[in-house]
């Protein structure tokens, strides 16, 4: 159902012009969590983290949400156009969940309805950005990583909460920023996006180097502490919930 509304991580050479959506990589999603994890860990080989889009005109952003009796995922995509962050276009979709919820495989059970929503936009991003983890992930495969190599779109994660890893004090100043660090590894970056707010992480996902993240993340960053087209999506992807919800409750009732 559809409705439109130590050192890092070496920088891999050869990011290319990403995919079109047309021509996506693509894998089963019926999966055990055991084959789900070896599946994080054989697709990881195939990201890459270097580079990035130099100017961004269309930048989109996705988040879900879940509904009960039965489990289904909502997910919502938005896109908007830089630098005004003026929303052009949103896609709400609605999918079975057929995952169970497994610490560092979210993208395995949100994943087919967020594809679903952002393969249905009309308007085709130069960036992602997804509310979730790249690379800072226990496998460095987190749901920006793993959806933005199906996609073969630049793409980076901007979480609120910290997975893994850390960071040394991040300057209260907007625009502050710390590396996010892992069994010696750098994944990604503690960032406070305005003055005095809690920071949120970035990390690369995929076709987007460290510094390339943390300057595309800030460039999106409107009034409020998220990065505003993972903001919207948040919102709008609560609104629908609330939205079916209700017709349930009314159709139950």
């Amino acid at each position: 159902m559809s409705a439109r509304l130590s050192p890092p991580l070496p920088e891999q050479p050869g990011a290319g012009r990403p995919r079109r959506l047309s021509q996506p990589l693509r894998h089963r999603w019926r999966l055990t969590p055991k084959e789900a994890a070896r599946l994080q860990e054989k697709l990881r080989s195939q990201l890459v983290v270097r580079g990035g889009p130099r100017r961004v005109r269309l930048v989109a952003g996705a988040d879900a949400a879940y509904l009960t009796e039965p489990a289904r995922c909502l997910a919502v995509a938005v896109v908007l156009r830089l630098p005004q962050l003026e929303l052009i276009e949103e896609v709400v979709v609605e999918r079975p969940v057929s995952f169970p919820y497994v610490p560092g495989l979210l993208s395995f059970r949100e994943g087919p309805a967020v594809l679903a929503a952002v393969r249905r936009l009309h308007n085709v991003p130069e960036l992602i950005i997804f509310d979730g983890h790249g690379l800072a992930h226990p496998r460095r495969f987190g749901l920006a990583s793993h959806l933005g190599l199906l996609l073969g779109i630049p793409a980076v994660g901007c979480a609120k909460s910290l997975l893994v890893g850390e960071h040394e004090a991040v300057g209260r100043q907007a625009g502050s920023w710390s590396w996010l660090v892992h069994q010696g590894r750098r994944l990604g970056m503690a960032v406070r996006t305005q003055t005095g707010v809690r920071p949120v992480y970035v990390s690369p996902g995929h076709l987007v180097g460290f510094r390339a993240a943390l300057r595309l993340v800030l460039q999106t960053v409107g009034r409020y502490r998220l990065a505003e087209p993972t903001r919207l999506a948040d919102i709008l992807v609560a609104r629908a919930k609330a939205a079916r919800s209700a017709t349930r409750s009314k159709a139950s009732g």
